[in-house]
């Protein structure tokens, strides 16, 4: 695994943003770890974030494209700092948007905050992690209402690696719906690897990891 992952996976315990522990998730699964991106609140925490995202859409995806596009809410201040950190690392001016829940009729009126999408753009999408895809079903109609624009791909914080709404994970069942390409900065294949290495999980949680998995995982 890269060593910006390793970082990476480093940067989400010690901001208490990865736990592991009994968790609920809205779907109902019971789960031994969780995710929460609405925990990175200091400006040392959004600007690694941002630099974590940009080296993954770079090395994922490369330079060509204009607008990253972070859905309401969580994806709001991802999209503002992986824009803010592509300048600094990369050189290049890239456009934030975001959506807004209910449209605004009046000042900066509409759906969207930040740059107008227009035709021709191209688009990344950034979001903090993908379950079942359903934020997707009112992101990309959003995108494609603005005009004749690409949708380049999608990344997020972590693949949680299991089954979205049938038999396959949750990032393919959008590769497949929408057509663009899905990744994640880090896999939980990969953040459970290194941890087991680190000793930081041991063979009790490592075994409900694997039970967890065995019921709701795709390898």
């Amino acid at each position: 695994m890269e060593s910006y992952k390793q970082q990476f996976v480093d940067f989400m315990l010690d901001s208490q943003v990865l736990r592991f522990g009994d968790f609920t998730l809205k779907s109902g699964r019971k789960s031994p770890f969780f995710m929460n991106a609405g925990l990175y609140v200091t400006g040392t925490q959004l600007m690694k974030l941002g630099e974590y995202y940009a080296e993954a859409i770079h090395n994922t995806y490369g330079d060509d494209f204009d607008v990253i596009f972070g859905p309401a809410y969580k994806g709001i201040p991802i999209s503002v700092a992986t824009t803010i950190a592509y300048s600094k690392l990369y050189g290049q001016e890239k456009r934030y948007v975001s959506n807004r829940k209910e449209a605004k009729d009046h000042g900066d009126a509409g759906i969207l905050l930040g740059s107008p999408i227009k035709d021709g753009d191209r688009v990344i999408v950034v979001e903090d992690v993908t379950t079942s895809g359903k934020s997707m079903e009112e992101t990309i109609p959003i995108v494609k209402a603005q005009g004749d624009v690409t949708i380049v791909g999608l990344m997020v914080s972590l693949n949680r690696c299991e089954r979205g709404k049938g038999d396959k994970g949750a990032l393919d069942e959008i590769k497949d719906l929408y057509g663009f390409d899905t990744n994640a900065i880090v896999s939980m294949d990969e953040v459970v690897e290194y941890l087991v290495d680190k000793k930081i999980i041991d063979d009790e949680l490592k075994a409900r990891i694997d039970a967890y998995y065995a019921e709701y995982g795709v390898r």
